[in-house]
């Protein structure tokens, strides 16, 4: 009877560990690829007159293009916060690009995300996924040598560069994808890897072969800006083959995106070679030419030419293959809640997160309908309008349900938009439109009184200290 009961009594036991493999089965193992500056329009799959980026449309093809999806900011670093975070930067002041020192300081800046906050791959590491980052990294930055690594933010591996410590080549991003999850198939754990990738971002760092490849193009800086492009396409193409070789595309989803729009130069630019300490010597910003396929403005405005950036995602049998989706408002602080969702990944008690679980939206499984929670951004804009960048002057933003309301720093002018009805910003409706108006500013205002009013936390390097810095200004 003994023996009899010892083996019955294993039974629930193997039921819960049969369930639990079943469960974390169908988690899928998730491939964020984030670019830098790529344009909604600089794809082929979007119309892009020369470009050819076979391998993102690939994407596109296999899964369903996003094409009201926005970022928290017009800036790489903001951008990049909301996305690890689920916030909205500026609950942490970031409002602009990490720099060295006495920028942040003189900007009222933290000088890197806080690692104690709480991120996508710490929720994720938990739930037992393999985590890492491979790419550019700007939640600190490279002259700030006391700034923590990725490590500290809940990567169990990575390779970056725009981060203290050793800079990772710019293109060895996929090669490093790769391994990573061949290790993390090869030992049967789910992976979440961050592959953000530099293209297009200045410098442009061409090579032979994609230089070749471009050669006839009569304009040179359409030939750069095509040369890298290509090039990325590629290393994506080679990560996407990795799944198809391992046999786990199925089970995992991939999403690319970008962190805000286009870079272009305010004027006439002469194409020259820059210097970045972080990835070294390439063509500069004479050599941008993203486009943003008619949205008004550009990296670092506010409007939807900075914000709403491409986002295609891909998990087969999951998502609908083939589709276009123009209704859904996804926002890039919809990502970690949407991502834990799907991993089974536990939010902490004391964690409100500014976006929704958009799982059932990428899935194809909810009627798109008008967003019920307000999107808020702010930013570090000039005012009055500069005569080279006269899209760049918004301050702040809110847009809730059709509606979206921009104004310049201090409130006294603004402009109202039909976000839906008129994606491309072109009729201003706050004369006929006034209560909408004043209930959007009401909403904006209220907003920003939970903002906090300098960064607290472990965020200052002791740089600060030695040039006599103010940890606030």
């Amino acid at each position: 009877m003994k023996k009899i009961h010892q083996i019955f009594s294993l039974i629930p036991l193997g039921f819960l560990l049969l369930s639990n493999l079943g469960c974390a089965a169908q988690r899928p193992n998730i491939l964020f690829i984030f670019s830098d500056d790529w344009g909604w329009g600089d794809l082929s799959c979007h119309g892009h007159p020369y470009l050819k980026t076979p391998n993102i449309d690939r994407l596109a093809k296999e899964g369903t293009d996003f094409h009201r999806f926005t970022v928290a900011s017009g800036v790489c670093s903001p951008s990049r916060t909301g996305v690890m975070t689920g916030h909205f930067p500026a609950r942490y002041n970031i409002d602009g690009h990490f720099a060295w020192v006495p920028s942040n300081a003189k900007r009222g800046m933290p000088d890197w995300l806080d690692p104690s906050a709480v991120t996508i791959p710490k929720l994720l590491q938990k739930a037992g996924y393999a985590t890492a980052h491979y790419g550019k990294w700007h939640l600190a930055n490279d002259m700030i040598p006391d700034s923590p690594t990725p490590s500290e933010y809940g990567y169990d591996e990575y390779g970056a560069f725009n981060c203290s410590g050793e800079q990772m080549p710019v293109h060895e991003d996929a090669m490093h994808t790769n391994t990573f999850i061949e290790k993390s198939v090869a030992a049967g754990k789910p992976f979440f890897v961050n592959l953000w990738v530099h293209e297009p971002h200045t410098p442009f760092h061409t090579v032979p072969k994609y230089e070749w490849k471009f050669r006839d193009m009569k304009s040179p800086a359409d030939a750069i800006y095509a040369s890298v492009l290509s090039h990325a396409d590629d290393r994506i193409g080679q990560v996407l083959a990795t799944l198809d070789r391992l046999k786990v595309a199925d089970n995992t989803l991939v999403i690319f995106s970008s962190d805000n729009g286009p870079a272009r130069a305010g004027g006439k630019s002469e194409l020259k070679l820059q210097y970045d300490t972080a990835t070294g010597a390439g063509w500069g910003i004479g050599a941008a030419k993203g486009i943003t396929a008619g949205r008004k403005g550009h990296k670092a405005a506010l409007f939807e030419g900075g914000i709403n950036v491409p986002f295609i995602a891909r998990w087969p049998g999951k998502i609908p293959a083939g589709e276009i989706d123009n209704d859904s408002m996804i926002s890039a602080v919809d990502l970690l809640p949407t991502f834990c969702a799907l991993a089974s990944a536990k939010l902490p008690a004391d964690y409100k997160p500014d976006g929704l679980d958009q799982s059932q939206v990428l899935q194809g499984k909810m009627e798109a309908k008008l967003r019920s929670k307000p999107l808020f951004w702010k930013s570090q804009s000039p005012w009055p309008a500069q005569k080279a960048k006269p899209n760049h002057w918004v301050s702040f933003a809110v847009v809730h349900e059709q509606w979206k309301l921009v104004t310049n720093k201090n409130g006294s002018y603004h402009e109202l938009y039909n976000i839906v009805a008129d994606p491309f910003e072109k009729t201003d409706l706050k004369e006929v439109n006034k209560d909408k108006v004043t209930d959007l500013a009401q909403l904006l205002a209220d907003w920003k009184k939970t903002l906090p009013a300098k960064p607290t936390g472990k965020v200052f390097s002791n740089l600060r200290i030695e040039k006599n810095e103010p940890s606030i200004k």
